[in-house]
């Protein structure tokens, strides 16, 4: 039975996707502090959080069951990615779920912004009827700069397309073509500030992107200029914009979104004439509490079963159309690994990842936490290890990984080979995938096999010649050890070869040293694919 901590409140009908899988047990314990979830932690295997819960690594190091962390929205600032990382949780968010919401948000904010209408209110139902105070500007053929090109901004500027307004944006990972299909016109931050009368940010908050926009910004900005923040405190200076307001510079600012939230009663934006604030509301409807809380409750019971996930924050993200053809490779990958380990003597230096048929065509990329994974389980254990802080581990230890692609034309099968060259030696094995039989070891070095990657199995170096089979095969009979099949993999008669003899149990130590002095054997490996 998985057990799930809930700490924040979240949407009844978007947990009720666990109630369908009939091995979790859901519990909700909103409003812990740090030393109230350390306490309890240990009991999970999964954590669903929303903004408040500050997930700290003490928290995740007394989290020993831990898997999973899911933050129910896109932002996950409130979660030491770091941290989740070096204790191999995997941390996943739910950034389509809200992208309607907060994209409508921000439209609201902007017209509100445009015509004075909270303002306009207040006076309104204070008993004065004020028109002249508050004349507005219109949307249409004004000039919205959206920073951020990701799913939400690129929402905002369909709708702003829809209000007449010429659209300019700033993303470094936006393309030309991409800009150009999108009617967007790419530029830099000081051509958008001196240009655009309307800027909406819908950026991630990071180093990079603090204080984006700040005192150069506004000291070359076009006057009159509004700004919206539905995205994250941080990314516009609050100090340096109210300055600019207080200039005329910046003729009025909507934030959604605070440096520190809750704000402290007496911050400038709570009182300021023309500053329009709302509490975070961006992702509150009742629709997008449903959307994220259900995305990721999905996500949660997919890493608990071992199954294929998505939106892991801190994983490389792996396209739909890669991810179909390079998933089916993930365990083949790991399974490889952690044969080749138990194969191999000394300190692992490097390990290096060769492939060949279609997939030298493609990014393999995606393997390498897979066979790290398998590599270094070897080593610290299967509970120390995962694909998520196996990239991470494997750099603590200074080992090299490398890809490399053979694009032979005869090469036309999908094959994957592992080398690893530790302090003493190099190593390596390959396997595919064959059709109607599944994942395969089929070489081990040099030599030629057929191994399913499962159970255990006796890898044994030794010379061709005439009777070593029957003697391995009497020496594992004497000792009570069945032999479920047995290959021999060669390149000449009477050179070096393989053998290898899947067991039904594993064999002691002893009688793999008995088996190292039979005539002609050189090595003797136990390899469990179990392990």
């Amino acid at each position: 039975m998985f057990k799930i901590l809930v700490s924040d409140p979240i949407s009844d009908n978007g947990l009720q996707q666990f109630s369908a899988a009939n091995d979790v047990e859901v519990t909700k314990l909103t409003g812990l502090n740090e030393e109230e979830l350390i306490a309890i932690i240990h009991e999970y295997d999964a954590l669903l959080v929303r903004s408040q819960t500050k997930v700290t690594p003490r928290i995740m190091e007394a989290g020993v069951r831990l898997k999973v962390i899911g933050r129910a929205g896109v932002g996950v600032d409130n979660i030491d990615l770091e941290a989740a990382t070096s204790y191999g949780i995997i941390v996943i968010n739910a950034p389509d779920g809200n992208t309607i919401t907060t994209s409508e948000h921000t439209f609201a904010m902007m017209l509100s912004l445009a015509r004075n209408i909270p303002q306009a209110y207040r006076k309104t139902i204070a008993g004065l009827w004020d028109r002249k105070t508050f004349i507005g500007v219109e949307l249409n053929n004004k000039t919205l700069a959206v920073l951020g090109l990701g799913r939400i901004g690129l929402e905002v500027a369909k709708r702003a397309t829809a209000f007449g307004m010429k659209i300019m944006g700033y993303d470094p990972y936006f393309s030309e073509e991409q800009a150009k299909a999108a009617g967007i016109q790419l530029a830099t931050i000081d051509e958008i500030v001196q240009q655009a009368d309307f800027i909406t940010v819908h950026t991630p908050l990071t180093n990079d992107t603090r204080h984006l926009i700040s005192e150069q910004q506004f000291a070359i900005m076009k006057k009159g200029m509004r700004m919206i923040n539905c995205a994250r405190g941080g990314i516009i200076d609050e100090q340096a914009l109210l300055v600019a307001l207080d200039e005329g510079i910046v003729a009025g600012a909507a934030f959604d979104v605070f440096e520190h939230e809750p704000p402290e009663a007496d911050h400038p934006f709570l009182k300021h004439p023309n500053i329009i604030v709302t509490p975070h509301l961006g992702a509150s409807t009742l629709e997008a509490q449903e959307n994220v809380a259900i995305d990721v409750a999905e996500q949660i019971i997919h890493i608990l079963h071992n199954q294929p996930f998505k939106n892991a924050v801190n994983m490389p993200p792996v396209p739909n159309e890669l991810l179909s053809k390079i998933q089916p490779y993930f365990t083949l990958s790991e399974q490889l690994g952690k044969a080749l380990a138990q194969m191999t003597d000394g300190a692992v230096e490097e390990v290096i990842i060769d492939c060949s048929g279609e997939l030298a065509t493609i990014n393999i990329t995606p393997l390498i936490p897979y066979v790290l994974k398998g590599v270094l389980t070897h080593h610290l254990g299967a509970n120390q290890v995962n694909i998520v802080n196996s990239v991470h581990l494997a750099k603590l230890r200074d080992i090299t990984v490398t890809e490399r692609k053979t694009l032979l034309t005869e090469k036309i099968t999908n094959e994957i080979t592992i080398h690893i060259k530790t302090t003493v030696e190099e190593r390596w094995v390959t396997g595919s995938i064959l059709p109607s039989v599944g994942e395969r070891l089929v070489k081990i070095g040099p030599y030629p096999v057929e191994i399913p990657l499962e159970g255990d199995i006796l890898n044994i170096s030794h010379q061709d010649k005439p009777g070593i089979i029957g003697s391995v095969g009497m020496l594992l009979g004497d000792n009570g050890i069945n032999i479920a099949s047995m290959q021999v993999g060669r390149n000449e008669v009477g050179g070096s070869a393989v053998m290898i003899v899947k067991i039904d149990k594993k064999v002691t130590a002893q009688v793999i040293k008995d088996l190292t002095t039979i005539e002609g054997i050189k090595r003797v490996r136990l390899i469990s694919f179990d392990q």
